[in-house]
């Protein structure tokens, strides 16, 4: 027989309550109470042992339902359940059914020999009854499935939130891709603020939650793998979700707009520092509108939605890649976001409710979903969450695009300027050219949204929240704006010219002497010296090099080339670009990877002709190159011709075996035997590399090095695939980690096998990058490092602070680490600072 324990803050209640129950069965089945506490002054409260001892004292193989009040009744509940055997678990069921009505239904099916699963949909059912006898039934209420149902002894963990902005889109992301890796359910709730528990495989619910730093969460998980679920997630917020509170880099200060203090100035919030002095031009995106139908045919509706998605989501990915190129990985994670958006389960339920039972057109179904979502967003208290719905606005609107069938809004610049507009998106802010785009003012926004922080990331100066006025302005009028003050001038005075100016070449000059140690070479303290380089992917990218101090290119992503055309860029057009990157370097070394597309870098004129299940794992680098050798001649003529006189390299990328080098070179040799044939110059002696990014080449390292004169590892790509992880994929990225010791151990085999065949061996990846590895990677033994140009002067700071022997030391000990979190630790508590 089934027995059944209630669990109240009250023992009279409890009492009651059993006894009401009693009565209905005349003692057929063994009800039990845990109710109370021993406290004279307060005897209010529930007992977890007490519980225990009562689920004990009714136990049955049948099962166990426990109903409890409110509260700690819950937790005292669950805390029970632990004490009990793992056999002795599955058979106990906690039901949040209401505690009077529950257990009179409870202990009525019982007694007439239901199983536990009938007891518990009795408990579940018992208000319909008096709903029914009150008048007040409806459909809403027989509908109703709670998110909270517990059927099963539900695992749980507490944390402290201690993220400086706390659950913001990108730990939001994290998390909602790590839950969605599980079979089990995960609810989360906030406790500091008292909300409800939401779904943690929705993007929109956990980020609706408010989660700021300090925050209590508390997180649920039911299912087969529950267990390794909440390990999972408690290691992301141990780790800080791999955000580094200390370095965090927004304003301090925010200026609210209020009224001009001079004719012509505007005051705003200073979003990214910088002086743009520039003519204006508006932007303005395309308006979509809207008109809500009845459609007959609603799964043709619904594939609508869908295909939409799944271009939006090919587009996201081509711009995730394309910020990659521009601000690097990490920043541009801000998208993995808008991608988990597109999958969020309860949007596209909502969505395909609102199309198959209301038979709503796709547009107007999509539209209203996000509607409400936005509207959730801007129900939050904390203001920094409000700003996230940017981004649903951002994705939401992509979506909607591609279901009306317009065209993408593109900004076609002949000049420098400064843009003007209400609002930039972050996928818009992803897209400008710094080189074009001077400046950005608008009439709303904040410094802490994910536009400005890509504007900060591109170097763009940026005043938001001015004066509506300036919407008024024609193209092509004069525009000043300070990114540091939060200022703009529109026709600027000749005085507040000067006065830019001035600033402009004070900032330029501190700029410069900043940088002048840069210009130095990086040598450790006990006199080592390692060449810094620059990972580039335009002109514009080379002269900021050179001017942080670049001793070269260690990577020339010649694929922005083929980006954003509708054919592959010519040999004359190739040629230009090389020679202008080669005179800007003047004699410093230029290495030039070839085209390396396919996998997250597709092209819509070289696309397979055949669906790839994993792309990154497909048609992609080397692979492409050798079955399509025109454009592979066409780029290595280029790179030859533009090679006299400058000291340029090749590198092959994706090589995962002797043969693709040889292959490679075969090839290389036709070009060189065409170009002497021809009595065209180019360096006989310009070196090939190949990128080492896949295991086969570690395992075959001694034998590529035989082949080559470099290597060059990148361990963007080796790291994905030594973790079996798609970096671009929002639901394993967090697996991906260069920090890994698996991913080390790779690295120092390399960089083994390149020293003993006597080449020389640099690492270009984001690890590169970062300060809190350089100790790691000096210690491997790399002799170049390859960086974004940003980063090159703050990565020589680091180098002359270490020693080869204290990084040697560091790395014996994280080879023998198991998880790249305690690397990061033993590197924190290992490296000194000399005084």
């Amino acid at each position: 027989m089934i027995g059944i324990v209630i669990v109240s803050h009250s023992k009279q209640l409890a009492l009651g309550v059993r006894e009401l129950a009693a009565q209905m069965v005349q003692g057929q089945v063994s009800i039990a109470v845990a109710a109370g506490i021993e406290d004279r002054e307060n005897p209010l409260g529930t007992d977890p042992i007490q519980v225990y001892e009562a689920i004990a004292s009714v136990f049955s193989d049948d099962g166990v339902l426990v109903l409890m009040d409110l509260g700690s009744a819950l937790l005292s509940a669950e805390m029970a359940i632990e004490f009990l055997s793992e056999a002795q678990q599955q058979k106990v069921y906690l039901c949040e059914a209401p505690l009077v009505e529950g257990a009179i239904a409870a202990v009525v099916a019982a007694a007439a020999g239901g199983d536990i699963h009938q007891v518990i949909a009795e408990a579940r059912g018992a208000l319909l009854a008096k709903a029914t006898q009150l008048g007040v039934v409806s459909n809403t209420l027989s509908d109703v499935t709670p998110t909270t149902t517990q059927e099963s002894p539900t695992p749980e963990i507490r944390l402290i939130v201690s993220n400086r902005l706390g659950l913001h889109a990108r730990p939001a992301a994290q998390f909602v891709a790590t839950a969605a890796r599980f079979k089990s359910q995960i609810l989360v709730q906030n406790l500091t603020r008292n909300t409800e528990l939401v779904r943690g495989d929705s993007i929109n619910q956990v980020t609706t939650l408010g989660v700021r730093q300090g925050h209590e969460l508390v997180i649920a998980a039911t299912g087969s793998d529950a267990d390794e679920a909440l390990a999972a997630l408690q290691v992301l917020f141990v780790t800080n979700f791999g955000e580094d509170n200390a370095a965090f880099n927004y304003p301090t200060a925010f200026h609210q707009p209020v009224t001009p203090a001079t004719h012509g100035e505007l005051l705003g919030i200073a979003a990214s520092p910088g002086i743009a002095i520039a003519p204006v031009v508006h932007y303005q995106p395309t308006h979509i509108a809207i008109t809500q139908y009845h459609v007959d045919d609603v799964e043709g509706e619904w594939q609508r939605v869908q295909a939409a998605i799944h271009t939006a989501r090919q587009e996201i990915q081509a711009v995730f890649s394309q910020a990659s190129l521009q601000i690097g990985d990490a920043e541009a994670a801000i998208f993995d976001a808008q991608l988990l958006f597109l999958e969020d389960p309860v949007l596209l339920e909502a969505v395909k409710e609102r199309i198959l039972e209301h038979h709503l057109n796709a547009e107007a179904a999509w539209q209203a979903v996000v509607d409400e979502v936005v509207t959730s967003y801007y129900t939050i208290e904390d203001s920094y969450l409000q700003e996230r719905v940017e981004d649903v606005v951002d994705v939401g609107q992509r979506v909607l695009r591609l279901l009306a069938g317009n065209a993408a809004a593109n900004l076609h610049l002949q000049e420098a300027v400064i843009l003007v507009a209400t609002d930039l998106t972050p996928s818009d802010t992803a897209g400008l050219d710094p080189t074009k785009v001077l400046g950005i003012c608008t009439t709303s926004g904040s410094a802490t949204s994910h536009s400005a922080i890509i504007a900060r990331t591109l170097g763009i100066p940026a005043v938001l929240g001015v004066d509506a006025q300036v919407l008024h302005l024609a193209d092509g009028t004069l525009m000043a704006l300070d990114g540091e003050s939060g200022k703009a001038w529109v026709e600027p005075e000749s005085h507040i010219l000067d006065l830019l100016e001035a600033k402009q070449s004070a900032w330029q000059t501190a700029q410069h002497q900043a940088r002048a140690t840069a210009h130095q070479p990086a040598i450790t303290r006990d006199r080592r010296q390692v060449s810094v380089f620059a990972n580039i992917g335009s002109i514009n990218d080379v002269q900021v090099a050179v001017a942080n101090g670049a001793e070269g290119v260690g990577l020339l992503r010649s694929e922005f080339l083929y980006l954003d055309r509708t054919s592959a860029p010519t040999e004359e057009e190739q040629l230009a670009v090389y020679q202008a990157i080669a005179q800007i370097l003047d004699h410093r070394p230029l290495i030039i990877r070839t085209f390396d597309v396919g996998g997250d870098k597709p092209l819509p004129y070289l696309t397979v002709s055949f669906p790839e299940a994993n792309p990154f794992l497909g048609w992609r680098g080397i692979r492409f190159c050798l079955d399509h050798p025109e454009l592979f001649k066409t780029q290595l003529r280029a790179i030859l011709r533009a090679s006299v006189g400058h000291q340029i390299k090749i590198i092959l990328p994706m090589i995962a075996s002797v043969t693709e080098v040889r292959a490679a070179k075969v090839i290389l040799g036709e070009v060189q035997a065409e170009l002497n044939q021809a009595g065209i110059p180019f360096d006989a002696a310009m070196e090939v590399g190949i990128m080492v990014e896949v295991p086969s080449a570690v395992a075959i390292a001694d034998q590529l090095a035989a082949e080559v004169d470099f290597f060059s590892i990148g361990t963007n790509d080796l790291s994905q695939y030594i973790m079996a992880s798609d970096r671009t994929n929002p639901r394993v990225a967090n697996l991906v980690d260069a920090l890994h010791p698996a991913v080390l151990r790779m690295v120092q085999q390399t960089v083994q096998a390149a020293h003993a065949a006597g080449i020389s061996v640099g690492l270009c990846g984001e690890l590169a990058a970062d300060i809190l590895a350089t100790p790691i990677l000096l210690g491997l033994g790399l002799d170049e490092l390859s960086v974004n140009p940003q980063s090159i002067p703050a990565i020589k700071q680091a180098i002359a602070r270490l020693s080869i022997v204290e990084s040697e030391a560091i790395v014996a000990s994280a080879l023998q680490q198991d998880s790249a979190v305690h690397v990061r630790k033993l590197i924190s508590t290992s490296v000194t600072r000399p005084a």
